[in-house]
């Protein structure tokens, strides 16, 4: 795999592995999270255009994962990271986070953030393997204490969510 910017005609092909990522939570019992519809074309175009998108591309320059980020509270917040079934398990999820706090170090930012939820395998169990720890609420910056409330408004909070930090080191 190799990680790259994502470019302008490939937005689309993001969605579709949003979609088919999405679909494992329907077999963890959370229909909602797998029908919930991909960022929009706008949304995606706006993290492109700014740099803040990634992409692992197979050996046919293909997107199988991607990666959109926000600068929020000072630090590089991850806003979806996501990996096709088909090329899950394989340390892709990982590389687009590495390549992710490449960029925060070299723009002199301290951390990556994200939310996710606690419980799912994939998502904090995850991250935690990954680097992140869990924010006690005090260590919650204004920026991300809004993203938590977009999400519960979006009914997120039907399923324990948490805010984790990772730590970057200068080269």
């Amino acid at each position: 795999m190799r990680i790259r910017a994502a470019r302008a005609d490939e937005l689309p092909r993001l969605q579709d592995i949003e979609r088919a990522a999405g679909r494992c939570f329907r077999d963890i019992g959370m229909p909602e999270i797998a029908d919930d519809a991909p960022p929009p074309l706008s949304v995606l175009g706006r993290h492109q255009r700014t740099g803040l998108a990634w992409v692992a591309a197979d050996d046919a320059d293909a997107p199988v994962a991607y990666l959109i980020a926000a600068h929020v509270d000072g630090n590089l917040h991850v806003e979806q990271v996501s990996v096709h079934p088909d090329s899950a398990r394989r340390g892709i999820g990982r590389a687009l986070l590495d390549r992710c706090a490449e960029h925060a170090v070299d723009r002199r930012l301290p951390a990556l953030t994200l939310t996710t939820f606690a419980d799912v395998p994939w998502n904090a169990p995850y991250y935690a393997r990954c680097g992140f720890r869990i924010l006690d609420d005090a260590e919650i910056g204004p920026l991300l204490q809004g993203i938590r409330r977009q999400e519960a408004a979006h009914g997120l909070d039907r399923w324990p969510r948490v805010c984790m930090r990772k730590e970057v080191r200068g080269r």
